[in-house]
């Protein structure tokens, strides 16, 4: 390419977080809107360019750290396209959502570190995030990929520490905690892939140079062990999974959806770039362990969210149950599967963002998130009730909702080479059901409380709205034409399982009594 759309893409958030250092207040709002909103412009001049199809687009490369071979490197795939999309998406969403979130002082602070810690902080860290995300998702140097990887971690520790409930300091670090010590293993594992590539010739980080590098069985399945634990903690996925609930718990909604919805899908993206694309066999040699923890991950997250009283936490541990089902589809390796996965990172962005904002909209009203101190709450503010529905039915799946089709073409799509799994990835889906419809009705349904009926006195108010529509309208489009997206994810899916992995989509037998 000759202009770097990329690198302006992904910089322009990080020099609008930059510019919070000079403004304050109400300007550093409108300040950081405004960078977001260009950024999410220039995302979609970027996707309208784009020319589906396998390979990479927007291609820029210059020689970065010759000694080692890393590049700066980047470049567009069809993967990689949609959550570049979804993250410049979130992030004004996030920003309008939070207007006046930053501004409050913190459980046990005075009004004066509220007010230190207030809306520019806010707005500079999560475009920090943003543009971290940004560039991590277009990375095609490992090595450039993992140093955004890692610093990542810290903008969103301070989201968590800087502004969440009473417990924060021990959720954030607890997140850096497992963060860092995911990326130390992968160091090992950077590390070891620059040795190797150096051995067979001139060293390179490139992700082109690496697919064709051969490794020995072991050398290649204990870096992809190096990877895979670093990425399934990111995921989350159990066993890695016990900082998501306690993270989420303690966040600010935006900053909920600024873990769940942009950072975590790091995690994910990267088992299809890197894990199958670089190592392929270790891999297929790795499936059943996968597969088998992404069907406890399923199955986990759902009971535990059944069993939460707090509603960040029981949205979070609904994050763990739906990454299960994500990495389910990854590792089937079928088109459909991993087509399925690719466009749920998409879909599960939504909804989690839908359900952090919606309840936290109504927690915001009643002063608490525990669910026993709400009730009846669509009788006092029937929107915001019927919204917090909305979002509901969309983390269950419901048909109609863009959830439905990624769950859908999941399950389908295993079930065509792993049958049983499949089964029981399904039924446990009823799950789902359960945890979102108490969630409603205890929340939603009943005559309200004295305390509800004073503390809900006004529904939704037009910035929550102008927050919410957005998101509300992008799970309904998709739910009915997710084309734009599958057509993009799926040239990119093909190319990775085929070229890549070496596997071919099961053919259905046809008995002779059925032609």
């Amino acid at each position: 390419m000759s202009f770097p759309w990329l690198t302006v893409m992904s910089l322009l958030p990080l020099i609008g977080g930059l510019a919070m250092i000079f403004v304050r207040g109400t300007t550093a709002k409108l300040t950081g809107l405004i960078f977001s909103l260009i950024t999410l412009v220039l995302s979609i001049a970027v996707a309208v360019s784009y020319k589906s199809g396998p390979g990479l687009s927007f291609v820029e490369d210059v020689t970065w750290i010759k000694a080692i071979g890393a590049h700066y490197a980047l470049g567009l795939d069809g993967i990689g396209l949609t959550l570049v999309l979804l993250t410049a998406f979130l992030t004004p969403v996030v920003i309008i959502a939070s207007w006046n979130d930053p501004d409050l002082p913190k459980p046990g602070e005075s009004s004066e570190v509220g007010h230190r810690w207030g809306a520019h902080a806010f707005i500079g860290l999560v475009l920090a995030v943003e543009g971290f995300a940004l560039f991590a998702f277009t990375a095609t140097d490992v090595f450039l990929f993992y140093l955004f990887f890692e610093a990542i971690l810290f903008p969103m520790y301070f989201l968590i520490g800087g502004f969440g409930g009473a417990q924060r300091a021990q959720a954030a670090g607890k997140f850096l905690l497992f963060g860092l010590l995911g990326g130390f293993i992968m160091l090992a594992g950077v590390i070891g892939l620059g040795v190797a590539s150096a051995h067979g010739g001139e060293p390179s980080y490139l992700l082109t140079d690496l697919a064709n590098l051969h490794l020995s069985p072991s050398a290649e399945r204990w870096i992809f062990v190096s990877f895979m634990i670093a990425f399934a903690i990111k995921a989350p996925m159990v066993p890695f999974h016990s900082w998501l609930p306690d993270s989420v718990e303690q966040s600010t909604p935006g900053g909920a959806v600024m873990l769940t919805g942009v950072m975590d899908k790091l995690g994910t993206f990267a088992m299809i770039r890197f894990c199958l694309q670089l190592f392929p066999e270790a891999s297929k040699w790795a499936t059943p362990v996968v597969i088998v923890l992404a069907l406890i991950s399923i199955i986990y997250g759902a009971l535990m969210a059944i069993g939460s009283r707090d509603l960040h936490r029981l949205i979070g541990w609904t994050s763990v149950s739906h990454f299960g089902l994500i990495v389910l589809g990854i590792f089937a390796f079928t088109t459909q599967s991993a087509s399925g996965a690719t466009f749920y990172m998409v879909n599960h962005g939504l909804s989690t963002a839908a359900l952090f904002f919606a309840t936290g909209f109504m927690m915001k009203r009643r002063g608490s998130r525990n669910i026993g101190d709400l009730g009846g709450v669509v009788k006092l503010t029937p929107l915001l009730g019927g919204l917090i529905m909305f979002a509901a039915l969309s983390a269950l799946g419901l048909p109609g909702m863009s959830t439905f089709i990624s769950e859908f073409m999941v399950l389908a799509g295993t079930f065509s080479r792993h049958p049983i799994y499949a089964v029981i990835a399904t039924i446990v889906i009823v799950l789902a059901a359960l945890y979102a419809l108490i969630m409603y009705q205890r929340t939603n349904t009943g005559e309200p409380s004295a305390e509800v009926t004073a503390t809900f006195t006004k529904d939704l108010d037009g910035r929550e709205r102008l927050a919410l529509i957005p998101v509300v309208i992008a799970i309904l489009v998709f739910g009915f034409f997710p084309k734009p997206f599958l057509s993009i994810i799926e040239p990119t899916v093909n190319d990775t399982l085929q070229q890549h992995v070496g596997l071919k989509d099961p053919v259905a037998k046809i008995s002779e009594g059925g032609r």
